[in-house]
């Protein structure tokens, strides 16, 4: 099992980076959030992998944190989530999020998320409630910047389909205020 990369960033896609160690290239597919925090290319970069093996292909999945691979292989023990499944909902939603949605069963919390639904979300929350029951209540006493913002648009009167479509290209670590002007801008508005 690849657990580590630590090598040069040979190339940067949204979705995946090409990471040289010790001369052998090495394609990983990786979250927004991710690919967001790393750095030029030609610099040195760590990341936290995770090799998925199928009948077909093995693909490597990495990460900035430690957390954030933790959560990946958390949410592949969901019932119909598999590695895309459960890399656009880290690429969608902060692993701190995620643990505030599952933890006070916020199903409309995950359908942000590209490929899933009210149901899928109502399964995944029954999975793997029992298995984030230890965390610290504070994470589930926070609201969530996603929450707000979804909140803020769908009192503006935007529909389900077009909050997802923009809550997941939205950045992590900016302000909710900072959000919902992206989100509207992204939506057509002009704030």
């Amino acid at each position: 099992m690849i657990e580590r990369l630590r090598g040069t960033l040979v190339s940067h896609r949204p979705d995946r980076v090409l990471v040289e160690v010790g001369g052998v290239g090495y394609s990983v597919s990786v979250p927004t959030s991710t690919a967001r925090d790393l750095p030029g290319v030609g610099e040195e970069v760590v990341l936290h992998t995770h090799l998925h093996v199928r009948e077909d292909a093995m693909v490597l999945y990495g990460f900035s944190d430690e957390s954030a691979l933790d959560m990946f292989r958390l949410l592949l023990g969901a019932p119909g989530v598999g590695p895309k499944v459960a890399l656009a909902m880290i690429s969608s939603l902060s692993t701190e999020e995620i643990n505030r949605i599952i933890l006070s069963e916020d199903a409309d919390g995950l359908t942000v998320v590209p490929g899933i639904g009210k149901r899928s979300a109502q399964k995944i929350i029954l999975e793997l409630k029992p298995k984030l029951a230890g965390l610290d209540v504070a994470v589930v006493g926070s609201a969530g910047v996603t929450q707000h913002v979804r909140d803020a648009l769908e009192g503006l009167g935007y529909t389900t389909a077009e909050i997802r479509d923009v809550v997941g290209s939205l950045p992590h670590n900016e302000t909710t205020e900072e959000q919902i002007r992206q989100a509207l801008r992204l939506l057509g508005g002009s704030v």
